[in-house]
């Protein structure tokens, strides 16, 4: 009886999903290193309490050299929680843990139906109006996304009645409609939906990004801003409308 009293509970493991950027470095590092400052620099506090792993997929480096970007982007506060695409003989207990199985950029996977895990990416599957009505679900927002604060739905789009203030983030899988002003920063399609799109009511926009390419305040048209506009990746360009 004592035994059954004093026997300890075992130790429970649940599984998580969390969303995290991907890093793609390219070299030289240096260079990399100069244009992630860069952004850093036009947008602050990016890169701060967001996980981050490191794609270092068809580098040719050694040990030493992803031990010395991992401690340059340590010092930068870009924290890598795992490294993808390293060879084990790079790897070591003095290096973030390998991960393997993350979504790329370019898959046209989507998180629902079983035909969308399925299908191959192809130029009708972008383009193609119904499927992706059918297979984006979405969410509604009825209050302001406030500083500080993130939004993240990688499932489909995301819908925002209020505005978005400067410091807040919205992160979608899929569109991002913002029925007020656009101040903080915005990542839609962050799946792999290069269709995606981004609505706003008025451009105020600290970064905006689809797909993995991005534009901060900075690199936007000066007419633009405060404008209701629509905003689109075409091939590797940010393109930015004014709603009429």
């Amino acid at each position: 009886m004592n035994d059954v009293l004093t026997q300890s509970r075992p130790i429970r493991l649940k599984g998580r999903s969390f969303l995290a950027l991907a890093l793609t470095p390219e070299l030289p590092f240096d260079d990399w290193l100069v244009q992630l400052d860069a952004l850093a620099g036009r947008s602050a506090g990016f890169f701060l309490r967001r996980p981050i792993v490191l794609d270092v997929q068809g580098l040719e480096i050694d040990r030493t050299q992803l031990r010395d970007l991992v401690s340059q982007l340590g010092a930068r506060n870009v924290r890598v929680m795992g490294i993808e695409g390293a060879r084990s003989s790079l790897l070591g207990p003095d290096l973030p843990p390998a991960m393997k199985d993350g979504r790329a950029a370019s898959d046209l996977e989507l998180p629902t139906g079983e035909e969308a895990q399925t299908a191959a990416p192809s130029e009708s599957v972008v383009v193609s109006g119904p499927p992706l009505a059918k297979a984006m679900p979405s969410i509604v927002v009825s209050q302001p996304v406030r500083s500080g604060q993130s939004l993240l739905y990688p499932e489909g789009d995301v819908t925002i009645v209020g505005s978005v203030a400067s410091g807040a983030e919205v992160v979608a899988g899929g569109s991002i409609h913002v029925y007020g002003a656009l101040r903080g920063r915005v990542m839609a399609g962050t799946m792999g939906n290069a269709s995606a799109r981004i609505f706003c009511r008025k451009l105020e926009a600290e970064l905006i990004a689809i797909d993995g390419f991005y534009q901060t305040a900075e690199d936007m048209e000066a007419g633009l801003r405060g404008k209701a506009v629509q905003i689109w990746l075409e091939g590797e360009t940010i393109k930015i409308e004014a709603l009429g």
